[in-house]
């Protein structure tokens, strides 16, 4: 499939501000299942863009604006490839084993409300495939999902789930605080979900969790939509929560967003499934 992106992020900054310095997140990698045709980012203000890769791989853009300022539009815009690739995730950046992603953060702290939930599966622990679909399916069956900051604040694991009702980031929160209790590493991602049937309209930028399963490797998991990640899915950047995975990090107050996802004809489908090998 073939989906076209655009994200446009304004960002108000305080009445005074002279000085700024900025990461963006925006720029995605190619990887298994997606390719990158094209991409660029425009800024309002004019400076130059530095690239690097953050800790976890991803593509990071710094700059600093000399004020006085009071907003910056960063638009992210460009073509990516995709195939189903089951939710299995390969080829992509990895600069820690998988085990650092049992790192627990202050947004996924596993509270006794998430503990509980954790420990709540059936599943046996010998099957880690079925119990991250179990955890999938209990947390979308347990937490409504609602319109939130796509790429901002979402809540923490314990609030989330306190509430009943959370954004898609604060839902990933939740289970990725989860599978670490159980011992499974699991980690907080960020992209873009093109509109379902190949049809063109509105897409968002939603945010979702990946964990890992041994002899299979990484797997994209969407609690708040109850699925592993289609050809729909464009992978952005991966972090230990959300604050990792921020597509704009500065001094500003105020966010803006507006995200455009237009998927051109869609090739058939693979089904929905993984197989985990046993020794």
């Amino acid at each position: 499939m073939r989906i076209r992106i655009r994200h446009e992020i304004t960002q108000r900054f305080e009445p005074g501000t002279r000085n700024m310095a900025v990461t963006v997140r925006l720029t995605p990698r190619a990887h298994e299942g997606q390719f990158i045709i094209r991409w660029a980012l425009d800024l309002t203000s004019d400076c130059r863009l530095h690239p690097q890769e953050d800790a976890f791989g991803n593509v990071c853009h710094t700059f600093s604006v000399d004020g006085p300022a009071d907003h910056l539009t960063v638009v992210a815009e460009g073509e990516v490839e995709t195939q189903d690739t089951t939710g299995i995730v390969r080829g992509t950046v990895e600069r820690f084993p998988p085990s650092l992603f049992l790192r627990q953060t202050d947004l996924t702290e596993p509270t006794a409300a998430v503990i509980e939930l954790a420990e709540s599966l059936d599943a046996p622990a010998s099957d880690p495939l079925a119990r991250l679909h179990q955890l999938m399916i209990a947390l979308h069956e347990r937490i409504e999902e609602q319109p939130g900051p796509a790429m901002g604040d979402p809540l923490s694991a314990d609030a989330a789930l306190k509430a009943a009702k959370a954004c898609a980031g604060g839902i990933a929160h939740v289970y990725t605080a989860a599978a670490r209790h159980l011992g499974l590493p699991a980690r907080h991602i960020s992209g873009y979900v093109a509109p379902e049937g190949g049809e063109e309209g509105e897409g968002e930028a939603r945010h979702w969790a990946e964990a890992h399963v041994p002899k299979i490797g990484w797997i994209s998991f969407d609690p708040g939509r109850n699925l592993c990640g289609t050809e729909n899915y464009v992978r952005l950047a991966v972090g230990l929560d959300a604050v990792g995975v921020q597509p704009l990090r500065s001094t500003g107050l105020d966010v803006e967003e507006r995200v455009s996802a237009l998927d051109g004809r869609a090739p058939q489908r693979a089904s929905q499934a993984q197989s985990q090998t046993q020794s």
